[in-house]
């Protein structure tokens, strides 16, 4: 993707390392606090402005001249936090300012972010409402980063827009990329942390703060406090609290944040501490980015997915019995499968047999390969239906009878 991007709230650059990741092209950023901003401005070579981004006629002067493609950003959070008094103030207004910058500019597409309760609050109401008066179509989505690859358990808020799109428009794309399983420490850092166990501080002494590496991270926030004297315990701590059990390093907090090991943090301690706290972790945002890019080159490639996700999923929910969970893993093995087939699907068990003779299918265990192929045969049958079709049911000529679900 060359799609060039401008970064409000950037902070210290979570958004942009993932974009970036995905192959987009970071032109500029925003961000006010000078620490972060200076932070920023030590690992990206690009333009960083700080700028108080409640005046946005002044950052829209700013914008305009660079033609950006998408504008991405996390307005403050901390009004909607579970941390914090979860009262809005004039913090929270930055969220509609947030959108009036993206309407003003008329960007193609934006990706806003913030923590899982902002979607309820009177802030994202008045900012969401400046986007549908702009055209934009909205995908709403609360993500879990530990099942985007990220291993902390994290989840945030992402409206992701595009002009003239329908809402909705990247959801089962979103929901069939999600991982089955929650990514645990040990999966994404095997035993390079050198440590088994570990100590996070609890916001109070009802909650645990004894850690395994075999979970995801709690999630990170932005204050890292030694284990006290005389802490009590928890009947759910990992293991009993003992000398060799410690708060992670700072740079072990950014890591779980999937930064880079070779990102260069700047400033002092408790900064850099609120710096990767506040961030949005690197592989979610790259995860949200690789949704989007490939929306947009589905779009420019000429028009609709050969996979129609988006009305499949529909037909899954009306026609099929299944749990969600089941919904979303064929959605899954479905886009896994169009990935490993050397041709465009087309209806019809020329399309499996041509699946099988592909040496990255036939390396799959038998059961998910059968996996793929019912994934395959449901969207067949969707096909079908849509076309009116008459007697054909793919499904049943694809797979054996054997329940999979």
């Amino acid at each position: 993707m060359t799609k060039r991007i401008i970064d409000l709230f950037a902070g210290c650059g979570g958004m942009s390392l993932g974009f970036q990741g995905a192959g987009f092209e970071v032109a500029a950023a925003f961000e006010y606090w000078e620490a972060a901003a200076a932070c920023y401005a030590a690992n990206f070579g690009h333009p960083v402005y700080r700028e108080d981004l409640s005046d946005t006629e002044k950052v829209i002067g700013i914008i305009a001249p660079l033609r950006p493609d998408i504008i991405i950003g996390g307005p403050p959070c901390q009004d909607f936090s579970h941390a914090g008094k979860r009262v809005e103030d004039s913090r929270a207004a930055l969220t509609e300012k947030f959108a009036e910058i993206v309407a003003a500019v008329g960007t193609r597409w934006f990706v806003m972010e913030n923590v899982d309760r902002a979607q309820g609050s009177g802030a994202y109401r008045a900012a969401r409402a400046v986007f549908k008066g702009a055209r934009y179509g909205l995908t709403e989505v609360v993500l879990n980063a530990s099942l985007c690859g990220v291993p902390q358990r994290r989840k945030r808020f992402f409206c992701i827009g595009a002009l003239g799109a329908a809402d909705g428009f990247l959801e089962a794309h979103i929901q069939g990329q999600l991982s089955e399983r929650e990514t645990t420490l040990r999966d994404y850092f095997g035993s390079s942390l050198g440590f088994e166990h570990y100590y996070r501080h609890p916001r109070n002494y009802s909650r645990r703060a004894v850690y395994s590496i075999d979970e995801p991270s709690p999630t990170i926030r932005g204050v890292n406090r030694p284990v006290p004297q005389g802490y009590p315990g928890h009947p759910n701590d990992a293991r009993a609290l003992d000398s060799s059990i410690r708060p992670m390093t700072t740079l072990e907090r950014a890591l779980i944040q999937t930064f880079p090991p070779d990102f260069h943090w700047t400033g002092n301690k408790t900064g850099v501490e609120q710096m990767i706290g506040n961030a949005v972790p690197v592989k979610l945002a790259e995860f949200v980015a690789r949704a989007l890019a490939h929306h947009i080159e589905t779009e420019e490639a000429g028009g609709q997915n050969p996979l129609d996700f988006g009305r499949f999923h529909e037909w899954l929910r009306t026609t099929q019995t299944m749990s969600e969970r089941t919904l979303r893993d064929t959605l899954s093995r479905l886009k896994r499968a169009d990935s490993i087939s050397a041709v465009p699907f087309r209806p019809g068990p020329a399309y499996v047999f041509g699946l099988e003779q592909v040496p990255e299918y036939q390396k799959l265990p038998t059961a998910v390969r059968s996996q793929l192929k019912r994934s395959v045969a449901l969207y067949s049958d969707y096909c079908a239906a849509e076309t009116g079709a008459k007697g054909g049911n793919w499904s049943a000529s694809f797979v054996s009878p054997r329940p999979l679900f």
